[in-house]
């Protein structure tokens, strides 16, 4: 796709970040997507560390019909999750999302305190989206992502060894990330 084309479907495409449990912080890739994009906007939840999915649900509804059509998702962690379950029910227009470090409900290490967010919703969302892993995700796994990925029709990417794929994995900006929400932007695969 040409340069000014580009230019021009970044400029059409309103980006939704959506953060999880304790929202992300100053180092976190959503952080410096936002700071990077002006037009990129955080979904603020009333309540980040007692999520209950049916009100971040509503939240996410109201900030996608302030965004308008075409709205473009990058979801982190639990984020991912309430996203899954938002898609399956919103008649809001859909470019794509971005669903970055899955985290399995039924796991171990799920916050007690996240309510609604299981059984993780199966089926395929009606726009493009890619699901992003690590392979020592502590919250969910290689096998946990690609299961997500083929129930959700999602495009999967494994990026290795790299955590909860967050400020802790040091990943500053993550232009490769980045890359990814720009081909589902473009529709182009990156």
């Amino acid at each position: 796709m040409p340069e000014s084309s580009r230019d021009l479907a970044k400029e059409r495409c309103r980006v939704l970040l959506v953060p999880g449990i304790g929202n992300s912080g100053p180092e976190h890739w959503q952080s410096h997507w936002e700071r990077q994009h002006g037009s990129y906007l955080r979904v603020q939840q009333s309540d980040w560390e007692n999520p209950v999915c049916t009100d971040w649900m509503e939240t996410l509804e109201g900030a996608a019909q302030r965004a308008g059509p075409d709205v473009l998702i990058a979801a982190h962690s639990l984020g991912c999750l309430l996203v899954a379950h938002w898609l399956a029910r919103t008649s809001c227009r859909v470019k794509g999302a971005l669903m970055v470090a899955v985290p399995d409900p039924n796991g171990s290490n799920f916050p007690a305190q996240a309510l609604g967010f299981a059984p993780v919703p199966r089926g395929y969302f009606a726009c493009p989206s890619t699901v992003v892993g690590s392979i020592d995700d502590p919250y969910g796994g290689p096998e946990f992502a690609r299961q997500c990925a083929h129930e959700w029709g999602s495009r999967l990417v494994s990026i290795g060894p790299a955590g909860h794929i967050n400020a802790a994995s040091g990943l500053g900006a993550w232009s490769e990330g980045h890359r990814l929400l720009e081909g589902l932007m473009t529709g182009s695969v990156v």
